[in-house]
Order: C-alpha cells, then structure tokens, then sequence
C-alpha cells in the first residue's frame, strides 16, 4: 500500500463551490483506476472546523505503485496541474490499514494526523505503535476505515481516519469527504 497526498491551499476568499462542482463532474474518473485502492475527495474550508484554510487536498491509498505512477504521469492528475500548477505531492510507505465498524457507510469527513517518528528505540516498535493506532482508530464508533503509513526522508508518521458521521473522535485536521472513488478497496493490504 502507498499513501499519497497533495494539498491546494486555496486564497481566503476563493469560492469552493469550483471544488465542489469539480469533484460532482470529475470525481467518477477514478471510481475505476486500476491499482487504486480508494482516493477520498478532501475539502477543508477556511472558518469551520477550525480551518484556517480553504483547501483541496485528496488522499489516495494505492494497491499498486503502476496505477499511482499512471495516474501521476499523463493521467487525471494532469488536470490538476493544468488548472492549479503542479503541487508537490506527498507519499508514504503503507503500514497498516483497517476496515472500521461503519465499513458500509459512506465516508462523510476524515480526519489526517501527522506525527514525527521519535528519534531513538527500534523502527519495529515505530510500525507496531502506528498498527495498534490503526487498529484502534478502527475500533472507534462511525469509523469507515483506518490507515497509517510513513515516509521515511522526514520520517513522518500519517494516521488517516474515514468517518461516517460529522463528529469524529480523532486528533488531527479535520476535512469533508465530497466523494470516494473506492474502486480497489477490498484490496488494500491490512
């Protein structure tokens, strides 16, 4: 499993309803992409939840490093650099993934949470911790799924939870799911 992640922090006053409308006639595009596990369509705006931004910031978990790359170098991803630049996009080494109690309902906010892996102590401890927070996210009431990976150049930890309800119990920023593309999720190795 790869994690991935890119941010576009969007000017205060920027209309999201252009992301919403966006993802309501774009997002069908990867509800098929080979090697996708699933990509939840992320929004953050500036003033509720406590965002200080507004942000479009979808977060992928790929099957297959084949799909990520086809999808990065000439496939819908294009779009986004044609429209916006070329954001710098963030990609973790999968740790764990769970399926939560509310598996079968449809993800209405995720929450992301990063953390520094602690210098000193055994790296083995490191991916055990992520897996017993994984497993513990996933174990929390409304959870669709839950996910942690690493990336190891800044060695930093990811703790991604899909909610179906608006009240997550979970530390981190907090976004609105406006679609999920899932077509691989069966796959995603726990």
């Amino acid at each position: 499993m790869h994690a991935m992640q890119y941010e576009l922090t969007l000017p205060a006053d920027y209309d999201m309803e252009i992301i919403r409308r966006r993802v309501a006639s774009r997002g069908h595009l990867l509800d098929d992409w080979q090697g996708l596990g699933l990509k939840a369509y992320l929004v953050r705006e500036r003033g509720l939840h406590g965002s200080p931004v507004n942000q479009y910031a979808p977060f992928y978990l790929w099957n297959t490093g084949a799909g990520m790359n086809a999808f990065l170098w000439g496939g819908p991803f294009q779009g986004i650099v044609d429209d916006f630049g070329r954001p710098s996009v963030r990609q973790w080494s999968g740790l764990a993934y769970e399926e939560g109690g509310a598996a079968d309902s449809p993800g209405r906010v995720a929450v992301v949470r990063r953390q520094q892996v602690p210098d000193g102590g055994l790296l083995a401890d490191v991916r055990a911790d992520a897996a017993r927070e994984t497993e513990r996210l996933a174990g929390e009431g409304g959870v669709v799924l839950a996910a942690s990976a690493v990336e190891t150049s800044r060695w930093e930890l990811i703790h991604f939870s899909l909610w179906g309800n608006d009240t997550p119990e979970a530390d981190g920023d907090l976004y609105e799911v406006l679609h999920m593309s899932a077509p691989g999720r069966d796959r995603v190795p726990g």
